[in-house]
């Protein structure tokens, strides 16, 4: 079969790689119809390539029809049309029963002292294939997939692998008052999403702050008070000049280590990738290479006794945090990997009930065939032709 492979910095390439089988009675094998180019991904192609090796099979949001099954498979059969969560979860250990998916014991990797296996990110996380390919193998099928109805385009649910489950966790973090103000930091598809579950979920103000143009304008659609980060010295001041002088009540850091406008850790961080791979890795897992940029917006942004929540990833393990700063305003700080389960029941009304109230099927603002890929990766990092989420098609 055909799959993306991680070949080196700025690298991907479409190969011909050996077809998944089942090698476990839980299994499944799907052949993907649609999956996701992520921002975590450019981490991959761009930051995080000590932690790869050449042939690595990218993407974690992946969705399709099961064309074979293990004899544990559950109630999975040929011919459901499902979409995979990225968290590779058991289902039954002490943290999935907690429904902290991403730190299932059963997956842990517990080698580099990391959380549940992820699909298709790194040897720090499992080095499990990827779905951007024609087959995806399946762990824990039993558990994992999500069923959904046929007829609706895949855009109605593929976010549900990842998208919407992060989003919905980065608010239901965010702890924003009924009627209350939360600013979003990062318009990607995280942002766009965070956004508007926002005010579905009853926040009266959110605020969202960007640099790209179409960004902008596509969370302007949704009713999203926008800051463009280009006009604005201080965006602190902006987001309480809205918020009555105190502060957003809650803030979303949906940017995370690849945030614009911090040119001494960028560099460092290009030079961490230039590091002999075992080198690199050290680097980069005990050292400072986040750009903190939007972290330090989030923490100058939100008022005192407010709530920061972090969807963004970082990797540095000696970044610098204004601790003095965290404790003077009395802030409140959560983060983590998404729990895809846990939200998809509170998720699911939203995209299989009448409309759009999420707008998932115009967040796509390209559909490429699995060919393209490799400029498809350009685009996305280079943010050109209004890229703001791409959708592979094997």
């Amino acid at each position: 079969m055909k799959a993306v492979t991680w070949q080196g910095k700025r690298d991907v390439r479409v190969d011909e790689v050996p077809d998944p089988r089942i090698e476990e009675p839980t299994d499944a094998v799907i052949r993907v119809t649609s999956t996701g180019i992520c921002g975590s991904d450019l981490h991959l192609y761009e930051v995080l390539g000590a932690f790869l090796e050449p042939g690595d099979i990218l993407g974690h949001e992946p969705m399709g029809v099961v064309e074979e099954v293990g004899s544990e498979a559950g109630n999975l059969k040929p011919g459901d049309r499902v979409v995979v969560p990225f968290n590779v979860s058991c289902g039954h250990c002490y943290y999935c029963d907690l429904l902290l998916y991403s730190q299932c014991e059963t997956t842990q990797v517990t080698e580099h002292g990391k959380g549940a296996a992820l699909l298709g990110y790194t040897k720090l996380y499992g080095q499990v294939p990827g779905g951007q390919a024609e087959r995806l193998r399946v762990p824990f099928a039993n558990f994992g997939p999500i069923k959904v109805p046929d007829g609706p385009p895949d855009e109605r649910f593929l976010y549900l692998s990842d998208v919407l489950p992060t989003s919905w966790q980065a608010v239901e973090y965010a702890n924003i008052p009924t009627g209350g103000s939360v600013l979003v930091l990062g318009l990607g598809p995280i942002g766009q999403m965070c956004a508007r579950i926002a005010l579905q979920r009853g926040a009266g103000k959110v605020i969202a702050i960007d640099l790209v143009d179409e960004r902008l304008e596509l969370a302007r659609k949704y009713g999203i008070d926008t800051i463009d980060l280009r006009q604005y010295k201080h965006v602190g001041e902006a987001v309480r000049d809205r918020t009555d002088g105190r502060g957003a009540d809650s803030v979303i850091d949906a940017v995370g280590m690849e945030a614009h406008g911090a040119p001494v850790t960028g560099l460092a961080q290009q030079l961490a990738t230039l590091l002999p791979a075992p080198v690199a890795a050290k680097v980069i897992e005990k050292a400072a290479v986040d750009r903190l940029s939007a972290l330090y917006t989030a923490i100058d942004a939100v008022r005192r006794g407010g709530t920061i929540s972090l969807s963004g990833v970082y990797g540095g393990m000696l970044d610098p945090m204004p601790m003095m700063t965290l404790f003077d305003k009395q802030i409140q700080l959560r983060m983590g990997q998404a729990n895809v389960r846990a939200w998809i029941d509170d998720i699911m009304p939203f995209v299989t009930g009448d409309g759009d109230p999420l707008g998932v099927e115009d967040l796509a603002t390209h559909r490429l065939p699995l060919s393209e890929a490799p400029g498809a990766y350009e685009m996305f990092q280079k943010k050109r032709d209004g890229a703001i989420k791409i959708l592979l098609e094997p």
